[in-house]
C-alpha cells in the first residue's frame, strides 16, 4: 500500500535524479558550500528510508547508519578522488563504481525494504553515486542530461537498428527469445517505455557509460574501453531471471553493451544510449520475452 510517507518518500528520493538530469545548475549550487557542508549533505538521503520504514513498520537503526554514512563516505572518497588526480581517473573512483554496482547487482541493501519497495535501493544509490561523481568528483564528458535532442534519438534507434538484425535471431537461436505477435495498447507500450527508460535504462547508462566507459576510455582508450565496459554490463545480467549463471542472458547484454556504448560515446550524451537501452528492453518485454 503506498501512505501519504510513502509518496513523499518517493519524489524525495526521486528529486536529486530528476534536478541533476534536467537542471545541472542544481550541482554547481552545491559546490559553492564550504567543503564540510558538501560532504555532509549526502547524508539527508537517510530521509527517503526513515519515512517508509516507519510507514511500514520495519524501522532498524542499523539500515538508518547505512544510508547516512555510505552516501557521505563515497563523497569523501571522491573529495580526495579530485584532488589527487584530476580527471584521469584513480583506485577510489572504480572503488567507488565497484561498491555501487555491485550492491544494486548483488542487492546488499534490499533487506532493509519491503519487497514492493525495493526499488528504493537503487534510486538512493543511484544518487549517492550522483552527487559523488558530479558534484563532488566534478567528472566531465558524462553527458548526463535528460534534455533530450532530436539527434539523441536519431543515434539512439541507429544503434538499435544495428544491434536487433543480430541479437533477435541469436536470441531465438538460443531459446532466450521467444516471439508473440500479440499487439499491446498504445497507452501500454508508450508507458512501458517511458517507465524502462527513467528508471532502468538512465540509471544503467549513467553507470556504465557515463562514469565507467567514460573512466577507462582514459586509460585503456576508446575501443578497450568499449569492450570491456560491454563485458561489465553483460556480466552483471549473470543473475537475472534464474538463480544459476544465466549465460544467454550474459551473451546478448554484452552485445547490446557494445551498441549503447557506441551510442553514448558518439556524442558523449546519456540520453542517446538511454533510447538505445530502453528501446530494446521494451521491444523485449513487449513480444520478445
Amino acid at each position: 500500500m503506498f501512505t501519504p510517507l510513502i509518496i513523499f518518500a518517493a519524489l524525495l528520493a526521486l528529486a536529486p535524479y530528476l534536478a541533476a538530469a534536467f537542471f545541472p545548475k542544481v550541482t554547481a549550487a552545491a559546490q559553492r558550500l564550504p567543503q564540510p557542508a558538501q560532504l555532509l549533505l549526502p547524508a539527508v538521503l537517510c530521509v527517503p528510508y526513515v519515512l517508509v520504514a516507519c510507514s511500514t513498520h520495519t524501522f532498524h537503526w542499523n539500515w538508518l547508519a547505512l544510508y547516512a554514512i555510505l552516501p557521505v563516505a563515497i563523497a569523501a572518497l571522491m573529495w580526495n578522488a579530485r584532488r589527487d588526480a584530476a580527471q584521469h581517473g584513480t583506485w577510489r573512483d572504480y572503488f567507488v563504481l565497484a561498491i555501487l554496482g555491485l550492491a544494486v547487482d548483488l542487492r546488499w541493501f534490499e533487506p532493509a525494504w519491503p519487497a514492493h519497495l525495493a526499488v528504493f535501493n537503487k534510486i538512493l544509490l543511484l544518487d549517492a553515486g550522483i552527487y559523488a561523481l558530479l558534484c563532488i568528483r566534478q567528472l566531465d564528458n558524462v553527458g548526463f542530461t535528460l534534455r533530450l535532442r532530436l539527434r539523441d534519438l536519431l543515434i539512439g534507434l541507429r544503434e538499435f537498428a544495428f544491434y536487433a538484425p543480430i541479437a533477435i535471431p541469436i536470441g531465438l537461436i538460443l531459446g532466450f527469445l521467444h516471439f508473440h505477435a500479440a499487439w499491446p495498447h498504445p497507452l501500454r507500450a508508450i508507458g512501458a517505455f517511458v517507465f524502462t527508460f527513467f528508471f532502468i535504462a538512465v540509471p544503467e547508462e549513467l553507470f556504465f557509460r557515463g562514469w565507467l566507459q567514460n573512466l577507462l576510455e582514459r586509460r585503456l582508450g576508446r575501443t578497450t574501453a568499449l569492450a570491456v565496459t560491454a563485458i561489465l554490463f553483460g556480466l552483471s545480467h549473470w543473475n537475472k531471471h534464474t538463480l544459476h549463471f544465466n549465460w544467454r542472458y550474459v551473451m546478448l547484454a554484452t552485445i547490446a553493451g557494445v551498441f549503447y556504448g557506441r551510442a553514448w560515446r558518439h556524442d558523449r550524451r546519456v540520453g542517446a544510449s538511454a533510447i538505445t537501452h530502453a528501446s530494446v528492453d521494451t521491444i523485449w518485454g513487449l513480444w520478445l520475452r
